[in-house]
């Protein structure tokens, strides 16, 4: 089983973001993603830094995946797609069907992100035959759903593609034209001043009962609690999953790299290290299940 460091959600400083991945490609990882898939005015790495990280990156050996927006709005956003498609060294991670057009006409392999929204074996066909190599399920997607298509898929015939599932991080839950934070501070989206890049782990927000509910994160919305599915690890193995996907913190990455590392080597789960797992169970994200 390997692991993967999912791209990174927030938006950090140049400096910090480089000496991140500097640090991340030392780790015990075997896929590490790339690229800004929130929102495109996110510019304290351009698209020629991400490629050319990706280029650095690479050396270790380890497969390195330029990852795209999940909302793409605008031509000049297209434009960058293109760019990341045509450098043609790297898989690309597929998160809109605009992506998915693109690399089917260009014949590069591609992972079919999470906001792809598959969810019978008839559109996971549809995309293996465009060229799609590894599906990531949407958050939501538990452990009987997931079950349930790759079963549909292997009794039509057809060869399930690497299956990469989110086993720790905040989930992304959601993309809005209206960015949340800007909204947040009284200020309109094209006069945002980049303050996301103020909250590293994304901007609380609380109930009007005080209670932590959720994260707000630009155009992006994510769950509170951190998702942890280190214990549930004897039933991914047996459902057949390949990789799990490790969303990065700002601070602690290297430790959670490691616990996950200790957990694959083991036959007994490891604790849990988050605090919910409830969607793989068919139940509520915000529960803790099992």
């Amino acid at each position: 089983m390997k692991l993967s460091l999912g791209p990174a959600q927030y938006f950090w400083p140049r400096e910090r973001a480089l000496a991140f991945y500097r640090a991340a490609v030392r780790w015990p990882l075997d896929i590490i993603y790339l690229g800004e898939t929130v929102c495109s005015k996110r510019r304290e790495l351009g698209t020629g830094d991400w490629i050319d990280l990706a280029s650095e990156l690479a050396e270790s050996g380890k497969q390195i995946v330029l990852s795209s927006l999940a909302l793409i709005e605008a031509e000049s956003e297209l434009g960058v797609l293109k760019r990341l498609i045509d450098h043609g060294a790297c898989w690309i991670e597929a998160n809109d069907l605009s992506a998915v057009q693109l690399c089917r006409e260009r014949h590069v392999p591609f992972v079919g992100g999470p906001s792809l929204n598959v969810y019978n074996n008839a559109a996971l066909a549809m995309l293996c035959d465009d060229g799609l190599r590894r599906w990531v399920p949407g958050v939501e997607q538990g452990r009987t759903l997931i079950h349930e298509l790759c079963d549909a898929t292997r009794a039509a015939g057809l060869d399930m593609p690497e299956l990469e599932v989110i086993a720790y991080g905040r989930l992304p839950l959601s993309w809005s034209a209206r960015c949340f934070t800007a909204r947040a501070h009284d200020l309109p989206k094209d006069q945002c001043g980049f303050r996301c890049i103020d909250y590293p782990d994304g901007l609380p927000l609380a109930t009007r009962d005080g209670a932590s509910f959720l994260r707000i994160n630009g155009i992006q919305i994510l769950g509170e609690e951190i998702t942890d599915l280190g214990p549930e690890l004897p039933g991914l193995r047996e459902l057949g999953v390949d990789i799990l996907r490790l969303y990065p913190d700002a601070d602690g990455m290297a430790d959670v790299v490691a616990h996950f590392d200790r957990a694959r080597a083991s036959s007994l789960p490891l604790p849990a290290i988050g605090a919910r797992n409830g969607y793989w169970h068919g139940e509520p994200g915000m529960r803790r299940a099992g």
